[in-house]
């Protein structure tokens, strides 16, 4: 190993004085602009704080509970439980952290996640100055991830909802939450994109920021440099869970609309156009005589839909609805679900070569209902419906059992009201419908039905 060499005192008294004068003279030119200066071309540099002290009382911290109860699996054994007993359940609590926004302060209304509060016992909401509040849970709305609390609160400050319809790309926004639990939070950047959706299974229209968005940051306010509201923040898109520069908010006329429902029905209602649609691919344009795939085509018009006396037809192709394009039944579903029961819609569809502009309303989903009875004796006391879009945006298929009369024969063999029946005798069905024509055609002299309950799949006999 060589040895290290020990400098002499002398040589690093000059060496640092050296180092002193030289910083000293390639400072001297840029000494004028050393930090933020206060004023630029006679004007004083804008600032953020004087928006952001009316906005911040507004943002409030939301901390949930949710109490778990777990039994020991090692009295699973019935020879263990018979020298032990049966232990009563543990509880464990799960908690939560995210923000909130105040809309209302009058009424004590805050908006936040749905993901903050799902399946919460116990709510705090946290303001500002330091004061927390028991919450109360208004209703919530998991498709769009919106919640609706309210707070027994005086001397509150909210937040002025803003047209979100007017946000732009490129338009400055600041973020306000309280990220990892560290306490309000505010970061700033610009609308990155509009209109992002595809990032799961619920109706989407994100506002989409690089405003750095962080764990906690879920339900609090992004706002435009007014101090207005103009989305919901909601999720990021990262690799790591942090903040990549890529964050989602929910616009707050989404907001807006989702509030006015909870507030009057204590639930989110959707409504349909009455249409099923398949993707345009480069073959089927071809068959269409299209120059290249764009829109959906229609595959099905329900008898009575809107669709169907708007004169809407199977092998039209949807390319638009109120200006947005429609690529698949997922677009189509998005758009149908960010409407209230009673929209307007402006169709754009082409018909033989021909655009057409067709003009509807959203209207409430009509879901098919039937009597067990009629298809097959053994389903004697069971209601069967067709499963809604909420449902079939959850994954599942095939008929829903809506009631059981207790007593009845489907009852005895063990059939429960919100059972899905996915197969009859193994093989499966897709939808009510078709369950009717697969009894129709034959009569099984067994009957065993695949279905699912909340997250149990099960076989039952039908007797």
């Amino acid at each position: 190993m060589p040895e290290a060499r020990k400098a002499r005192p002398g040589t690093i008294l000059t060496a640092l004085l050296t180092g002193v004068v030289l910083l000293a003279t390639l400072a001297a030119p840029f000494r004028a602009h050393a930090g933020i200066p206060p004023v630029v071309d006679g004007r004083p540099v804008p600032s953020l704080a004087p928006m952001l002290e009316k906005v911040t009382p507004a943002v409030v911290n939301i901390s949930s509970k949710t109490f778990v109860r777990e039994r020991n699996p090692f009295f699973d054994d019935p020879v263990l439980r018979q020298f032990f007993g049966s232990p009563p359940p543990q509880e464990r609590v799960e908690q939560s952290l995210g923000s909130g926004v105040i809309v209302d302060a009058a009424k004590g209304y805050v908006l936040t996640n749905n993901h903050v509060i799902a399946g919460a016992d116990d709510i705090t909401v946290t303001l500002k100055d330091g004061r927390d509040f028991k919450a109360r849970l208004i209703g919530a709305d998991p498709d769009t991830d919106i919640a609706l609390l309210k707070i027994p609160a005086r001397h509150l400050t909210q937040l002025p909802l803003a047209d979100s319809a007017r946000t732009r790309v490129g338009d400055f926004v600041v973020a306000v939450g309280d990220p990892f639990g560290l306490g309000q939070t505010v970061t700033s950047g610009i609308v990155s994109a509009l209109g992002r959706s595809g990032l799961g299974h619920t109706y989407q229209n994100f506002i989409q920021t690089d405003a750095s968005i962080n764990p906690g940051n879920s339900g609090g306010a992004l706002v435009n440099l007014d101090g207005q509201l103009i989305g919901i923040n909601s999720m990021i898109y990262s690799p790591s869970g942090a903040s990549a520069g890529i964050g989602f908010a929910i616009p707050s006329n989404l907001a807006r609309e989702v509030m006015t429902q909870l507030l009057k029905y204590g639930k989110v209602r959707r409504g349909s156009l009455g249409l099923v649609v398949q993707e345009v691919t480069p073959r089927i344009a071809r068959a269409l005589g299209m120059p290249g795939p764009r829109g959906a085509v229609v595959v099905q018009v329900a008898s009575g839909s809107a669709a169907a006396q708007a004169g809407v037809q199977i092998g039209d192709v949807l390319l638009d609805i109120n200006g947005r394009p429609v690529q698949g039944q997922e677009a189509l579903d998005n758009s149908e679900g960010l409407l209230p029961v009673g929209s307007k819609v402006d169709l754009k569809l082409l018909r033989n070569g021909r655009t057409l502009d067709v003009h509807t309303q959203i209207e409430p989903e009509r879901v098919a209902h039937a009597d067990g009875a009629r298809l097959d004796p053994r389903l004697s006391g069971a209601r069967l419906s067709g499963l809604t879009r909420d449902q079939r945006h959850q994954g599942l298929y095939g008929a829903r059992v809506s009631a059981v009369r207790p007593g009845s024969r489907a009852a005895a063999s063990g059939l429960q009201t919100g059972d899905v029946i996915l197969a009859v005798n193994r093989q499966r069905i897709a939808s009510l419908k078709q369950m009717q024509r697969l009894l129709g055609s034959y009569r099984p002299q067994r009957m065993v039905l695949t279905v699912v309950h909340g997250n149990r799949l099960r076989f039952v006999l039908m007797r």
